[in-house]
């Protein structure tokens, strides 16, 4: 076992052998010995503690005595490449892992850090992901970006995020705190609710954007509601979502993400429009995830408004919510955000009190602006 010293600023060191590394001249040429052979350098690496007497001393034997334990676990990974590291963390997280997250990093490995991929793990350092993380951020965009020339920091955020976790499993030691670019604050503009329901009053995407704008429910669990499993009397719950991967639709439980899994309260109106699909369809919206968001782009066009996501429709709700001063706890828990809040059933639970007012004060605010745009229409004709 490795013994600490005391260094002469009182910190206790302990060194343990970690590796060797071919040694390089200054023009990049392998230094020989005597035999021929690539000269190679013993890599230690250090623990330290700064807790004063035996205890600091026994506390940086500890850390490299777990180190050690953990070496050989970690020294047949080392050799892997970064690319090679990806696809084994990948494989090995795959039961775990959504069909979308795994599309997402495998994505992700396709375009991102290309210099790094051949690189072996035990050759990295904090300097090396540094640069390549520099490098990453200067990566050109697409050419139909229309915002920069270069990826955006919120991509190389989520690359990294993907690195870092692959090296925090095969290569702990590592350092791999280095600068990230700054994401900054963007606010997506919104259309009024009163606009929304007039363009999409009669059109065939009223239903799936009321559910929407109304009710705070995103594409996928759009997709993923039916009639059979979905709605039971007043209420219709969140239990499945449809995802694109590799260009097919693919249905998941939202089990796993408990507060994906929620239920409202159905509002008449568009209660009517539920009952008025075709019964033969058990599907509520049955459209892909690009038809819908096609068709939703194409009517924004039609009427000469400024593009907007279909996703910015639960941002109109998050608004309006926060507009009519609906409580935190139940503004979370409607749109699924995050919240301590658990449903204890999933169909015609018994809602408190205070969660039925939310569900009145809501419902009257869409019900008044939708009455609004009606008069509207008939004021029109007339």
């Amino acid at each position: 076992m490795a013994r600490a010293q005391k260094l002469a600023s009182g910190t206790w060191r302990c060194q343990v052998y970690s590796h060797k590394e071919p040694i390089f001249d200054e023009q990049g040429f392998p230094v020989l010995d005597e035999n021929g052979e690539q000269k190679q350098k013993r890599i230690y690496r250090s623990f330290t503690s700064d807790i004063p007497g035996i205890k600091g001393k026994r506390a940086a034997e500890r850390a490299a005595a777990q180190w050690a334990d953990e070496k050989d676990r970690i020294s047949h990974t080392a050799s892997l490449t970064v690319g090679e590291a990806i696809d084994k963390y990948i494989d090995e997280s795959s039961a775990v892992l959504s069909p979308t997250t795994i599309q997402g990093y495998r994505r992700i490995q396709k375009v991102a850090f290309k210099d790094l991929l051949d690189i072996k793990l035990y050759q990295l350092t904090n300097a090396t992901l540094s640069e390549a993380v520099s490098a990453e951020s200067r990566r050109p965009a697409r050419s139909n970006h229309k915002n920069s020339r270069y990826i955006s920091p919120k991509t190389v955020h989520n690359e990294y995020g993907l690195l870092t976790a692959v090296l925090n499993r095969y290569m702990p030691g590592l350092n791999c705190k280095v600068s990230l670019p700054q994401i900054p604050e963007t606010f997506p503009d919104l259309l009024e609710p009163d606009v929304i329901f007039r363009i999409i009053k009669g059109s065939d995407i009223e239903l799936a954007v009321l559910l929407a704008v109304w009710l705070s429910f995103s594409r996928s669990e759009i997709l993923g509601l039916t009639k059979s499993s979905s709605i039971k009397g007043d209420y219709i719950t969140i239990k499945e979502v449809i995802v694109s991967v590799d260009n097919k639709e693919c249905r998941k439980n939202t089990g796993k993400n408990r507060k994906r899994q929620r239920t409202h309260r159905i509002p008449p109106y568009i209660k009517k429009l539920i009952d008025a699909t075709d019964p033969a369809e058990d599907r509520l919206v049955p459209m892909t995830g690009s038809m819908l968001y096609h068709k939703w782009a194409n009517l924004l066009k039609k009427n000469g408004l400024p593009h907007m996501r279909f996703h910015d429709l639960r941002h109109v709700n998050a608004s309006v919510m926060a507009m009519l001063k609906i409580p935190d706890k139940y503004a979370q828990e409607r749109g699924g955000w995050s919240s301590n809040y658990v449903m204890k059933g999933v169909y015609t639970q018994a809602f408190d009190s205070a969660r039925i007012a939310v569900d009145d004060t809501i419902d009257e605010y869409f019900e008044e602006v939708m009455q609004h745009e009606m008069q509207h229409d008939i004021k029109k004709t007339l």
